[in-house]
């Protein structure tokens, strides 16, 4: 808190500074509305930032300060002569206080009620003087022209290009061992200055996170709300330029947020959710840009109420509030003046927060995208640039042309080769699974519209928030640290690429934007709360499932989670065999459901379905789109291959019930470890011929003789109970006579059903 307050005191010199002019000059020019927004936009700055550093005194000042202020904009009042004075005077006090605190002192608050008295409209109050303060001590910081800082930044970036084309030189041509010698401390040089000169500009934005978990707190307690907040991503390192001109905007993001966007408890209570608010602040990067995202559960922007005031407020017609998409509606919300609380409090409402963010976000070249839900949250995502950096990348290519990709993204990069790399397409959606782990995949040559060579196709696992993918390319090239810079705005907006940079082959590369990627793929990741919260979540995440056609011709859905592959099988491995319909496939026989004529076509399409232990097939005629399940199902009346019914757009849709399916075609004998039976005795070999298959169907391994590491669960003998097993191993005994005469415990051995009682009750032991 000590940086903060710091930073807070150094800020509100330099502001002061030019303000005293500011305000005379408004005196003189009481219309020019772009000065009167400067000086609020001050006094509204500091009431903000006194919030989180607990200062009453200048909160209230600035509060006095920008009441009068709003209702001079408002048209409410004129700027004469003594009202300008009453500013000055609050304005002076503020300075005072702020050098007060600088310096350790202790400044009564004497005539401040009197300053905010002079504020009043016909007030006489005479305004109090200046109070004398000691001069303050000098400091050993030095701030420093953030052209200056540029320049050192581009000179830097500069090197790192002639060193990477000086070491391509050098390896193409052959040097002397002495030249590699000194190339090699010329990059440790550059290396070292590089950090140097990165390490003055960047600062991790813990700086810009570590005040909100006491504002949010604070905020909620005077609001009489409950707020949880959540932090992620405090690690990620910004320019100190950007964190400085971020400031006010989170400030005022996340006010709003608990101020307009989280209900009271009651509310909440009453619309279904938690008492307690969820507010997430969380911070990554993406390529050549850091993205802040400001999530909350609250009610969203009601944007019928922002279209209102902009009608009251005269900034908007009629026709063109009919002529704006939502969109546009909702972006109603950064004009100034325009705000969804009808009451101004010390919080927010008076319609200056949200062209302040736009504002100060634009003026460092940034941008803020607004996702609304309403009655469930709003999101708002702030990208900034990172200016000039040297990232370590990874380059990858595809046909003749190359892309970089930075390694931070990559999880790990893999062949598609053998078994345990494929990809499959269901539906229209190509999948990838990487040892049992199944992504979404995106075809990079595809995606941009390049022409791949179609050989050895690599796979990059890249990470975004929320999840993996995996990106196909064609080959993959050196790691290598490369200056990224800002690409042409058009390039920029399609939202793929993060930059451009120049590797040591001296050819332009773009970088690649993975998040970028992935949504203009139309991949999306569900975010997954915190453990801790999951227990309350009201509302579940989203079940993805396949929409197919049976054979039947009815449309059906079935949970993706139970989809091994769909592939094409030819109709010549479909059999029914021993009274079920049955699939040759892999070597293997598995059991096939099928709701219609699977023979008229030479080949059929078929569900590989497992469910951890065992797998059956289903055959449909096509595969058509992976879609959200719907929650609402209307179950079936009676048990069957269809578990319910589901409306999709003002269509029934028939859910296969995945239970019936594999208790009804699951084969049990396809168990990973079934349970051991051991067939003993002199009569092994009509044991091997008569019960094997039936012992086999009911879900045993069938062995007569024993490896070492073989533990039967039941033993199977006609002859007397052999004494050679463990006790804990039970031993099922036949008999050849259908009458038992000596009343023992024996099975007549043609008893089938005698027989698989007495063997699960066995295993069972």
């Amino acid at each position: 808190m000590d940086d903060l307050l710091q930073e807070f005191i150094a800020e509100t010199r330099e502001t002061l500074e030019a303000l005293s002019g500011e305000i005379v000059a408004w005196e003189a020019a009481p219309d020019d509305r772009e000065r009167l927004d400067a000086i609020f936009r001050f006094v509204h700055t500091v009431k903000g930032s006194c919030g989180f550093l607990d200062l009453p005194r200048l909160s209230r000042l600035s509060h006095a300060a920008e009441d009068v202020l709003a209702a001079v904009r408002s048209g409410e009042r004129h700027p004469d002569t003594r009202l300008v004075n009453a500013v000055l005077g609050i304005v002076d006090r503020i300075g005072e206080i702020v050098e007060a605190i600088d310096g350790g002192l202790a400044l009564d608050d004497s005539g401040e009620e009197l300053l905010i008295a002079a504020l009043d409209e016909g007030a006489d109050a005479t305004v109090p003087a200046a109070a004398s303060l000691p001069m303050r001590s000098p400091t050993r910081s030095v701030r420093l022209n953030v052209d200056l800082l540029d320049r050192m930044m581009s000179g830097m970036s500069d090197m790192v290009l002639a060193r990477n084309e000086l070491a391509r030189r050098l390896r193409e041509e052959g040097a002397d061992p002495a030249v590699e010698a000194a190339l090699e401390r010329l990059s440790t040089t550059v290396a070292e200055m590089r950090d140097t000169v990165t390490r003055t500009r960047m600062q991790k934005i813990d700086a810009l996170f570590s005040a909100l978990p006491r504002m949010v707190r604070d905020t909620a307690a005077e609001l009489g709300k409950a707020v949880t907040l959540h932090i992620d991503g405090s690690d990620v390192e910004l320019d100190r330029e950007m964190i400085e001109m971020m400031r006010d905007p989170l400030v005022h993001i996340i006010r709003n947020s608990i101020d307009h966007g989280i209900e009271a408890p009651s509310a909440r209570r009453g619309a279904g959710k938690r008492e307690q608010g969820r507010l997430s602040v969380s911070a990554r990067q993406s390529g050549n840009q850091i993205i802040v995202l400001i999530e909350d559960d609250g009610k969203g922007i009601d944007t019928d109420a922002l279209v209102a005031k902009a009608l009251r407020s005269g900034s908007r017609t009629e026709a063109e509030i009919r002529g704006m998409d939502e969109r546009a509606r909702l972006d109603l919300i950064f004009e100034a003046g325009i705000s969804t609380k009808e009451v101004a409090t010390a919080i927010s409402g008076r319609g200056v927060g949200m062209d302040v963010v736009r504002a100060n976000v634009e003026q460092i070249g940034g941008r803020i995208e607004l996702t609304n839900a309403p009655g469930k949250g709003l999101s708002i995502a702030i990208h900034v640039p990172l200016t000039l950096s040297i990232i370590s990348a990874i380059g990858v290519g595809v046909g003749e042309q190359r892309f970089a990709i930075s390694r931070q993204a990559i999880e790990e990069i893999v062949s598609v080769r053998g078994e345990a790399i494929r990809i499959d397409v269901l539906g229209d959606t190509p999948i990838a699974t990487v040892r049992d782990r199944r992504l979404p995949l995106v075809d990079l040559g595809g995606l941009l519209g390049l022409d791949g060579n179609g050989d050895n196709v690599m796979l990059a696992i890249l990470s975004v928030p929320g999840g993996s993918y995996a990106l196909a390319v064609d080959t993959v090239l050196d790691h290598e640290e490369l200056v990224i810079k800002p690409s042409a705005p058009a390039i920029m907006m399609t939202g793929i690429y993060a930059g451009q940079t120049l590797p040591d082959t001296g050819i332009p590369m773009l970088l690649l934007d993975c998040a970028g990627i992935a949504a203009a793929a139309g991949i999306r990741f569900w975010r997954e709360a915190p453990a801790d919260e999951v227990a309350d979540e009201v509302h579940a995440a989203a079940v993805s499932a396949l929409l197919f056609d049976d054979l039947d011709g009815v449309r059906r859905l079935v949970p993706l989670s139970a989809i091994d592959r769909v592939e094409p099988v030819a109709t010549s491995a479909i059999r029914m065999s021993a009274g079920k319909l049955r699939l040759s496939l892999d070597g293997r026989i598995v059991p096939l459901a099928a709701q219609g004529d699977w023979s008229a076509q030479p080949t059929a399409h078929v569900l590989r379905l497992r469910d951890g232990d065992t797998e059956i097939a289903y055959a449909i005629r096509e595969a058509l789109d992976i879609v959200d399940l719907p929650e609402v199902m209307l179950p079936a009346r009676t048990p069957g291959f269809v578990a319910g019914v589901v409306a999709m757009d003002d269509a029934q849709i028939e859910v296969l019930d995945l239970y019936w399916l594999f208790g009804e075609h699951g084969d049990t004998g396809q168990r990973s470890e079934p349970p051991l039976c051991l067939l003993d005795g002199a009569d092994t070999a009509w044991m091997t011929s008569f019960l094997k298959p039936v012992i086999e169907s009911a879900g045993y391994r069938v062995a007569t003789a024993l490896d070492v590491s073989d533990k039967p669960a039941v033993v199977l003998t006609m002859d007397q109970v052999p004494q050679y097993f463990a006790p804990q191993v039970s031993v099922v005994r036949l008999r050849r006579e259908v009458e038992n005469a000596a009343s023992d415990d024996s099975i007549y051995r043609y008893d089938r059903a005698g027989l698989l009682a007495a063997l699960a009750n066995g295993a069972r032991v």
